[in-house]
């Protein structure tokens, strides 16, 4: 058995896997070479005991191949036999990806369900019964050492919501639930969608207040809980109403007898997801079952998803993304891969592991993977697109050229959709993407007058498809109300829409700052501070000034615990940001303190104010070093193993 691969004619290029452009020149003419066999360039093995192969096959194209069988690597420049297995994966950089609408087999193409599926049938068990009724053999679903069909998905499904139904879980309940990544969670919460009960997985780092008012708000009767969080359910302060509890052990779960899935409709909740709670009391969001499926249709249309796919994500189940994608693997016919928490040193050994093409990234995540030392398996994946809102623009070609992988931006929140997006192929660095179809959106001033193309404002979204947003805050009326004012979503970020309809974000509105009359972007700041060479990290925020208004201070994390000279780093922003928008305050960390979903905890930072900080505008008489070493004990990083 051979591989294919490709050449380009106008360049003589050559790749691996197949791609609908050049990445090398562009052009749209590649020829296939079938090829059988290649040369050893070099061996690794992962920490998981995998030996990966750098094949040679044609001058100019590499290969990387996992090795079948046990035993150790064949010396370099051993000739080997090439074979298509799905374990081989390519060292070209995708830049665009056209998929096929039809299966190699022939057989029927499971995204034809995003085509045929009714509306009224767009639920959590209408996407399972589908899937599982269109390629029932096909793998659905992979976590650690166990995989599934998509018949046997949809069996653990019913299976999950019989346990909960032997528990007392009626249609309309909500089931609270605090755990990391296993499979029974996701089984419980798609269980909740399949009894017509509503999920609600809570933030694994939620503790004291935060997780009293998110147990208060969402009434739920039962809690689902591992056991290590227990005792901080148990130092709460007694909630409004009784709660019964199903803690989870080291072990597998036991699952129910499967039971029907109940008659649920499209526009009934699915689950409340809890925003972060970065700037002040959680809000639960409560999200339709027609909300998930047109997350996975639209992304899996964006992103160009096969039935060849495998969608790995480390992100974390009470985060839509994670959710989504499992929608996406459903509605695509992919499989869909749960990792545990994000580790960069196992990151591309969990990918290879798992022979992922597809992955999910934060722009925190990107930053930290782009960090580390170059090493043996930045290529040695077949990852060819990352979904990764919010990188820095300085990564997006960078991250490319070194890993192999598209970075894709995009746009969506829990309470909305795929609203904004960059297909495979159209990537611009700084931009979110375009407006995608199903939806409308306005750029408006503080009055909500629309603002001219080029000028900033607050981004306003509407959905035309039916239930794909959210709908509303869970037990908060005043605050759905005015988020949803004038019948359109209200984002509380400012972004810029220029004349040839491309989106870029410029700051969430509260974190605008403004000094001396002028409005400061922190995305712009933390931008320039970034791409300096001894940065590794930054948040800029405002605190008080004592003429009024704010002064703009910035956190920075050192590269490699460099202690920072702040007034070389004020040097370095002179002549790249104006004068008014170039920080007074510095503060050096060892790591900047994040939420579980990889956002700078802003809050926990203005609290500590300007106390002990490096001010390069000092009150005359008051003495101040030019340099500061890293504070330690600052909080870990809660994305970075």
């Amino acid at each position: 058995m051979s591989i294919t691969i490709q050449r380009c004619s106008a360049c003589a290029a050559g790749w691996f896997p197949d791609r609908y452009l050049c990445p090398a020149c562009g052009s749209a003419t590649l020829a296939p070479v079938e090829a059988d066999r290649g040369v050893i360039a070099s061996s690794t093995t992962t920490t998981d005991g995998v030996v990966v192969l750098t094949v040679d096959v044609e001058p100019g194209v590499s290969v990387v191949a996992r090795l079948l069988g046990a035993g150790a690597a064949p010396p370099a420049g051993t000739e080997i036999e090439l074979t298509d297995d799905r374990a081989v994966a390519g060292l070209g950089r995708v830049v665009a990806y056209v998929p096929s609408r039809t299966r190699a087999d022939g057989g029927p193409d499971p995204r034809s369900l995003a085509d045929a599926l009714p509306l009224r049938e767009a639920t959590v068990p209408g996407i399972l019964r589908h899937r599982a009724a269109l390629t029932p053999d096909a793998p659905l679903f992979r976590r650690e050492g166990l995989r599934r069909t998509a018949a046997q998905m949809t069996d653990a499904v019913a299976r999950a919501a019989g346990a909960l139904r032997a528990r007392g879980v009626q249609p309309g309940d909500r089931v609270a639930m605090m755990a990391g990544n296993r499979t029974e969670l996701l089984d419980l919460i798609l269980g909740c969608g399949w009894l017509g009960a509503v999920a609600v997985p809570m933030n694994v780092a939620a503790r004291g207040t935060q997780l009293h008012h998110v147990l208060g708000n969402c009434g739920a009767r039962l809690l689902i809980i591992e056991e290590e969080y227990v005792e901080h359910v148990d130092a709460l302060p007694p909630l409004p109403h009784e709660v019964r509890r199903w803690v989870l052990g080291e072990e597998p779960a036991d699952m129910g007898e499967p039971v029907k899935a109940a008659e649920v409709r499209p526009g009934d909740p699915a689950a409340i997801l809890y925003t972060s709670g970065t700037t002040g009391v959680s809000k639960g969001v409560v999200c339709p079952h027609a909300q998930f499926y047109w997350w996975g249709r639209n992304v899996s249309e964006q992103l160009g998803l096969t039935p060849d796919d495998v969608l790995h994500t480390c992100l974390p189940l009470f985060h839509t993304n994670a959710l989504n994608a499992f929608s996406q693997a459903v509605v695509s016919g992919a499989e869909y891969s749960l990792g545990g928490r994000f580790s960069a040193s196992r990151f591309w050994s969990e990918a290879i592991a798992v022979e992922a093409t597809v992955t999910y990234l934060l722009g925190a995540m990107v930053s930290i993977l782009d960090s580390r030392p170059p090493g043996a398996l930045d290529r040695a994946h077949r990852v060819r697109i990352a979904l990764s809102p919010a990188t820095p623009a300085r990564l997006v070609e960078a991250f490319g050229e070194r890993f192999g992988v598209a970075l894709l931006d995009g746009y969506g929140s829990t309470e909305t959709n795929a609203v904004l997006a960059t297909r495979p192929g159209e990537q611009r660095p700084g931009f979110v993407g375009r407006l995608q179809p199903g939806f409308s959106m306005r750029v408006v001033d503080e009055i909500g007058a629309e603002v001219p193309r080029g000028v900033a404002g607050e981004l306003l979204v509407r959905s035309d498809q039916p239930f794909a947003f959210a709908l509303g805050y869970h037990e908060m009326p005043d605050a759905t109300a005015e988020a949803w004012r004038d019948l359109w979503f209200h984002t509380g970020d400012r972004v810029v829409l220029e004349d040839d309809g491309y989106v870029r974000f410029v700051d969430r509105i509260k974190d605008v700052i403004r000094r001396r009359g002028e409005n400061i972007s922190s995305v712009e700041v933390e931008e320039v501070i970034r791409s300096h060479p001894d940065v590794e990290e930054v948040a800029a925020y405002a605190v008080d000034s004592e003429l009024g208004e704010d002064e703009v201070m910035v956190a920075v994390v050192g590269r490699g615990g460099t202690a920072l000279d702040f007034a070389a780093v004020v040097e370095y922003c002179r002549p790249r940001l104006a004068a008014y928008a170039i920080p007074r305050f510095f503060r050096q960390l060892d790591a900047l303190p994040l939420t579980e979903n990889g956002k700078v905890r802003k809050p926990d930072l203005r609290r500590d104010g300007t106390a002990g900080a490096w001010d390069r505008d000092p009150p005359r008489g008051t003495p101040t070093p030019h340099t500061s070493a890293p504070v330690t004990g600052a909080e870990e990083r809660t994305a970075h193993a």
